[in-house]
């Protein structure tokens, strides 16, 4: 049974119309299937889901991240990845259930996957605590990725979690720390790290996996420090406000691309992911094979300089470039020629005023 959104009431009438024409059962019993209205119903279809979908808003998109049927982390790893083997436990306090990772295969390639799955039904979702890692779960994937990195095998991380599980015992074991200890753990590899969203990205609890060299966004999904529910409550006291929270917060893939937060978008079937799963799992498996491709023969401080630019850069004109003089390997700060010309403008405004002044008394003297 498909599950449609509040605003797929049309699509989800001309699809039940599409079904019950395809029976041949009618109200006189066994009649012949119209194909052209078959036909034509469908292509009705079609153009209402191109219409819908390339006028959503921010809170529209989030809705559909969230949807019930959008393809999860377990069902991209089946189909991307092969001689996948489970690796589980952090060695510490047991197996975190939210959280798939182990060693693969693609483009016979070895990669170290990481994936936050949510379930598929109601008992896995329970199961995987609908995505919500504890600190176990991180503390899994900071052993692995230093497995990884020991061997010189790159990361690729499928994102989808609402955040870090808030629990009482999750803080207890010292969620804030694993979460810190896991991000510092991606910044400090030696070896490519790719991360891809694939649903929703909330809060340190995908920041904890997706400070990579190369973020990758579905056309559909989000990434935020914060649920745009959560922003409305902090900020206005009210849950109902979450298109305005989610309008205000720029966490859909066009405006974080613009951004440059993250790095590349890769498109959706027509009406999202779900509606054709197996094409938007080609669709990643090539974006992540050229991603890798990108990064061979570099060395591991070079993408280890890569991946701390890239996120020195966030929020900056320039950012941070290899300073040549500085024998430690240090960056320093690269300012626009926009920003230098206005610093220098700042710095001298009084002499240039003064300039200013006695040439237009030159100018007056001239002529009186």
């Amino acid at each position: 049974m498909k599950n449609y959104l509040e605003f797929e009431k049309e699509i989800k009438a001309l699809e039940e119309e599409v079904d019950n024409l395809k029976s041949p059962f009618g109200s006189e019993g066994i009649s012949e299937v119209d194909t052209n209205k078959i036909k034509n119903t469908q292509q009705e279809i079609n153009q209402k889901l191109g219409e819908i979908y390339s006028n959503l808003n921010s809170w529209q998109k989030t809705q559909v991240a969230r949807h019930e049927d959008r393809p999860k982390a377990n069902f991209y790893i089946r189909k991307i990845f092969s001689k996948f083997t489970l690796l589980s436990g952090d060695r510490y306090f047991g197996d975190d259930k939210s959280v798939i990772a182990g060693f693969g295969l693609v483009d016979n390639k070895s990669v170290l996957i990481i994936g936050q799955e949510k379930g598929e039904d109601l008992n896995s979702r329970i199961e995987r605590n609908f995505g919500m890692m504890r600190p176990e779960g991180y503390r899994k994937c900071i052993r692995l990725m230093k497995l990884a990195d020991r061997f010189q095998i790159p990361v690729i991380s499928f994102i989808d979690t609402p955040g870090a599980y808030p629990g009482i015992g999750a803080e207890q074991r010292g969620q804030a720390s694993a979460i810190a200890n896991s991000i510092e753990c991606c910044m400090s590899l030696t070896v490519p790290n790719i991360s891809i969203i694939i649903g929703e990205g909330g809060s340190g609890g995908a920041i904890a996996l997706a400070s990579s060299n190369k973020v990758i966004m579905l056309e559909n999904s989000i990434y935020s420090v914060i649920s745009p529910e959560g922003c409305a409550s902090i900020l206005w006291r009210d849950p109902s406000k979450s298109l305005q929270a989610a309008e205000a917060m720029k966490l859909t893939a066009k405006d974080l691309l613009r951004l440059k937060i993250i790095d590349e978008i890769i498109t959706e079937p027509l009406g999202g992911a779900h509606r054709d799963p197996e094409l938007i799992a080609t669709d990643i498996k090539h974006s992540i094979v050229k991603s890798l491709k990108s990064f061979e023969g570099l060395s591991k401080n070079e993408i280890y300089d890569h991946r701390k630019t890239k996120f020195l850069q966030i929020g900056r004109d320039q950012g941070f470039s290899k300073s040549s003089a500085l024998n430690d390997g240090g960056l320093s700060y690269k300012e626009s020629g926009i920003i230098k010309i206005k610093t220098h403008f700042e710095k001298l405004k009084y002499v240039y005023l003064g300039l200013g002044a006695i040439i237009i008394a030159a100018i007056i003297a001239q002529f009186s």
